[in-house]
This record gives C-alpha cells, structure tokens and sequence, in this order.
C-alpha cells in the first residue's frame, strides 16, 4: 500500500469538493467512530461462528465501512503531520516488546 499516493488521492477528492474546511482532527477522529460503529453493527447479534462466515454481501459491506475508517485516518494523519506507517511500526514495536514472550 502507497499511503502517500492513497493520501493524494484522497486530498484531490477532499479539495475538488471543498471539504477542507471540515477535515479538522476533531471531525475527522468523531467521522471514523461513526464508520467504526457501523463496520460493529454488521456484527450485531451474530455468533462468533457467524462473525467468522459473513455471506458475501454483509463481507463487501464490512469492507466498504473498513476502507471508509482508513480514509479518515489516513486524512487526520495527514492533518496531524503522523507518519501512519512510522506510528503503526513504533506501536507494534511496542507490543512485541511487551506481549512477546
């Protein structure tokens, strides 16, 4: 994955449709909650069996809400000055550190 070329593209959607206005940290953390609540609804109330075999289209569906929190991440990094892959490296540094045997 080319996070930076992915974050272009997304900046290029972002500014044709003037929503930089709205991109702050804030907004951007509150819109990937409300995608993450939706990617939890696909599995409310399914077995953990159930959770492990969804049919193909609530599996399309938990991808598009998966793809649509990584947009958001990708743009409040952006805002932020994060290096994604550098925080996701040094956080699972971290647990190997402490969860390693």
């Amino acid at each position: 994955m080319n996070i930076e070329k992915i974050t272009r593209r997304l900046h290029a959607i972002r500014d044709q449709n003037d929503w930089q206005q709205f991109h702050s940290p804030k907004n951007l953390a509150m819109a990937a909650s409300v995608e993450m609540a939706e990617l939890v609804e696909i599995f409310q109330w399914l077995t953990e069996d159930q959770s492990r075999q969804l049919p193909a289209d609530k599996l399309e569906h938990a991808g598009q809400e998966v793809g649509d929190i990584l947009m958001y991440l990708l743009l409040m990094c952006s805002e932020l000055g994060i290096d994604m892959e550098q925080a996701l490296l040094a956080k699972l540094a971290d647990n190997e550190r402490r969860f390693a045997p």
